[in-house]
C-alpha cells in the first residue's frame, strides 16, 4: 500500500486511475489543478505522485520543478500526450522519475508505480518483503512470522507495511497519520497508540515490544537487526 496524489484534470481518467489503484490497496487523493497539487505537496506526504503534464493554473512541469526546487523528493510520474523525445527529455529534466504517455494501459500503470515505490528492504524475494522473521506479501497481503500467518485488519496491515518498507526508520504518531491515512483525517495520536499496541501484540504476542519499539518521545520504529 501506498499513499498517492493523482493530478489529472481530465475527470474520467482521474476516477479510473483513482479506482484501479484504490483496487490494488493503495491510498489515493485526487486534485484536478496543478496549483491544489503544488499546496498540498507542500503541506502533506506522499510516496508517489502521478502528475499530469497539461493542467488548469499551472502546469505539470511548472509543479515538478517548483516542487524539486523546494527540496521535494518524491517520486513523480508524469503523464503526458506529448511523444516527443524534446518533450519527454524537459520533463525528466524538470524533475519527473519516469512518464507514460496516453492512452496507457493500467497495468502498465501498475507496474511503473512499483518501480518507483521500490525502497531498501532487508530483502525481497519475488515481490515479499521479509524483516527478521516477518514476512509480507503486497500482491496477497498476507503476513507471516516463521511460516505461521497473522491476520490483520486493513489498517494494522497498512502500517506494519509501511514499517517494513522503512526499516529501523523513527516515525512520530503525526508522520504516522501523514504517511497511512488520508491527508485531512482526523486520526489522533491516541489512535495510533491504540493502533500500535494491537499490532505489536498480533505480529510478536510472546514479546509486544520485541519487533516494533518505541522510540520514547519521539516515535515507532520497527528494528531490522
Amino acid at each position: 500500500m501506498a499513499k498517492i496524489l493523482v493530478v489529472e484534470d481530465d475527470v474520467d481518467l482521474s476516477s479510473k486511475v483513482s479506482e484501479w489503484l484504490s483496487f490494488e490497496q493503495h491510498l489515493v487523493e485526487v486534485v484536478y489543478d496543478g496549483q491544489e497539487a503544488y499546496d498540498r505537496l507542500r503541506v502533506y506526504s506522499y510516496e508517489c505522485v502521478i502528475l499530469d503534464w497539461d493542467l488548469p493554473k499551472m502546469t505539470g512541469l511548472e509543479v515538478c520543478k517548483q516542487f524539486r526546487n523546494h527540496g521535494g523528493h518524491t517520486p513523480i510520474l508524469m503523464l503526458t500526450g506529448k511523444d516527443a523525445i524534446a518533450e519527454k527529455e524537459a520533463g525528466l529534466d524538470a524533475g519527473a522519475d519516469d512518464y507514460l504517455t496516453k492512452p496507457f494501459h493500467l497495468k502498465e500503470l501498475s507496474a511503473r508505480i512499483r518501480a518507483l515505490l521500490r525502497r531498501p528492504v532487508q530483502s525481497y524475494t519475488g515481490g515479499t518483503i521479509k524483516t527478521g522473521e516477518l514476512e509480507l506479501d503486497p500482491l496477497s497481503r498476507r503476513v507471516t512470522r516463521n511460516g505461521s500467518e497473522i491476520i490483520l485488519q486493513p489498517k494494522e496491515y497498512a502500517l506494519l507495511e509501511f514499517f517494513m518498507r522503512h526499516p529501523n526508520e523513527v516515525f512520530s504518531p503525526d508522520a504516522l497519520i501523514n504517511r497511512v491515512w488520508n491527508s485531512e483525517s482526523d486520526t489522533s495520536a491516541d489512535t495510533i497508540y491504540t493502533y500500535m499496541k494491537v499490532l505489536r501484540r498480533k505480529i510478536s504476542p510472546e514479546a509486544p515490544g520485541s519487533l516494533i519499539k518505541t522510540v520514547h518521545g519521539v516515535g515507532y520504529k520497527l528494528e531490522s537487526k
